[in-house]
């Protein structure tokens, strides 16, 4: 069976359980004990939090709509510029008062747990190739210096060395293909 354990995602809803209609808000600002996501772009250990959190009773339970902004820090994933990008996500979840299988959420000794949800939204909300602005041209890739960096003279068609072969026959084709069109001419 799960153990109540105090932590900075936890709240207390004594007041609220079978009471149907009961609310109270709470404006709760939670440090991050640990790193929210893996990717390029994560809400550093350490960042805050900003939780406006709704709790409602109902007769199975405890409604939750949760609004939680902050800052992802990482990378671009093209230039590898380091970024900064607001993180905003709304949700609503339902904790129930006795361990069902139809709701995720539990409440334990009259608190609640935002810990999981408000994870698993924030970090389902992070994009997966971060970019420091939508144009962002990349690196170079021969020299590996950022193109926006770059003078921007007449563009260079760079033909990457795995590539190189086919050149070669895509000229072939193309004289294949005159001599196909010739000979299927009539004189």
């Amino acid at each position: 069976m799960n153990k109540f354990k105090k932590t900075p995602y936890t709240v207390g809803v004594h007041d609220l359980i079978h009471r149907p209609g009961e609310m109270r808000e709470h404006e709760l600002e939670i440090v991050v004990p640990e790193k929210l996501g893996e990717g390029l772009v994560a809400v550093q250990a350490d960042s805050i939090l900003d939780v406006d959190l709704r709790l409602e009773g109902l007769h199975d339970g405890i409604l939750a709509s949760v609004h939680v902004s902050s800052t992802a820090d990482g990378v671009c994933g093209r230039c590898l510029t380091d970024i900064h990008l607001p993180v905003e996500v709304e949700f609503q979840d339902v904790f129930a008062y006795s361990l069902d299988e139809a709701f995720d959420y539990s409440v334990l000794d009259d608190h609640v747990d935002l810990e999981p949800m408000i994870r698993d939204a924030v970090v389902l909300s992070l994009p997966f190739q971060p970019v420091c602005r939508p144009d962002c041209p990349g690196l170079d890739p021969e020299t590996g210096e950022k193109l926006a960096d770059q003078p921007h003279d007449e563009p260079q068609q760079i033909t990457d060395p795995r590539w190189a072969a086919l050149a070669g026959f895509e000229a072939s084709t193309q004289t294949d293909q005159a001599d196909t069109d010739a000979a299927a001419r009539p004189e």
